[in-house]
């Protein structure tokens, strides 16, 4: 099959149709009409066979991953998703594994009303690279910089879920089978927060989105801010999963360090908290609050109310 071969069958005039597409696949360049008083936000992903994702994942739950991953950077911004492109490279073709990941990737599209425009495919080792486009209101962007002593730290859904199935995956750890199915699509279908992200627009203060652990993406905005923080490792949210599978102490260390949980942490002022339990009850998305900004340039932990140093620390990419 020829490369225009691949592009017609799998993903031409697939997924989401939106009327600010002006030019869609087909062409040099894609046309994008972008709403007034709104600006353009954009992330790119690579997930690389053999450092993301391993070369036996579903193709399926690849296509779905490839897309959710760049969604939540723009939840942390809190953007509306509108286009994305794909690059492709691919070692050879096989039609049903292009089948079940555009399925999945139209899958996750469909759902968050995101058009493709637009892209690339070339022979290679397997490698996905998503470049996401949204739109904010002007002035309204969701930043990392915003954090100010005395803010409040909070985070949505539960953390290190994917990390331990990603464990389970390679083996590392022996799971209870009533837990393996949910650790493992917390692992391949994660849930971008992208109606959290637009909720939180006007009322917190910085955000962005839990990829490599909690302590090093708290890092990011602490030193985006020029501020420390003191979190509560009591009030991190585990589910019963993680903390019945590996047990407290693990548990809280892959909340902490584990990344991929694609939910946000995100900075609340005082006299927002109370519009903060309104704006994310509207969204349907459960989240706690695990600490406070404040003075310094570090990450001070507490456990059962004394000082606690954890002896671990979160994903570097190099």
């Amino acid at each position: 099959m020829k490369e225009f071969q691949l592009i017609e069958q799998f993903f031409k005039n697939k997924g989401q149709k939106r009327r600010d597409v002006m030019l869609g696949i087909g062409d040099d360049c894609a046309l994008v009409q972008p709403a007034e008083g709104k600006v353009i936000a954009i992330s790119c992903d690579t997930l690389v066979e053999g450092v993301h994702f391993f070369a036996d994942m579903p193709a399926h739950a690849l296509g779905y991953k490839s897309l959710a991953v760049n969604l939540s950077d723009l939840a942390a911004m809190g953007a509306e998703p509108a286009w994305m492109t794909l690059a492709l490279s691919l070692p050879d073709v096989n039609q049903q594994w292009l089948a079940d990941f555009s399925s999945g990737l139209f899958e996750a599209a469909e759902y968050y009303g995101v058009a493709l425009v637009g892209g690339d495919t070339t022979r290679g080792p397997r490698c996905i690279n998503v470049t996401i486009n949204g739109q904010v209101p002007k002035g309204k962007a969701l930043k990392r910089s915003g954090a100010k002593i005395g803010d409040w730290v909070f985070v949505t859904g539960s953390l290190g879920d994917s990390a331990l199935g990603l464990d389970m995956l390679r083996n590392k750890q022996v799971i209870k089978p009533e837990h393996k199915e949910y650790l493992l699509n917390r692992h391949y279908y994660p849930t971008p927060r992208v109606l959290a992200g637009q909720a939180l627009r006007g009322l917190a203060s910085s955000a962005i989105d839990l990829s490599d652990g909690l302590v090093s993406d708290l890092s990011h905005i602490l030193k985006a801010s020029n501020v420390g923080a003191v979190i509560d490792a009591n009030a991190i949210p585990l589910s019963s999963s993680l903390t019945e599978s590996v047990g407290a102490e693990q548990a809280l260390a892959y909340a902490l360090t584990g990344g991929e949980d694609y939910e946000l942490l995100f900075t609340v002022p005082e006299a927002q908290r109370g519009a903060i339990d309104t704006a994310l009850l509207h969204a349907g998305v459960k989240f706690v609050k695990i600490g406070q900004i404040c003075s310094g340039n570090k990450i001070k932990f507490t456990l059962d109310g004394q000082p606690f140093t954890p002896e671990f620390k979160g994903f570097e990419h190099f």
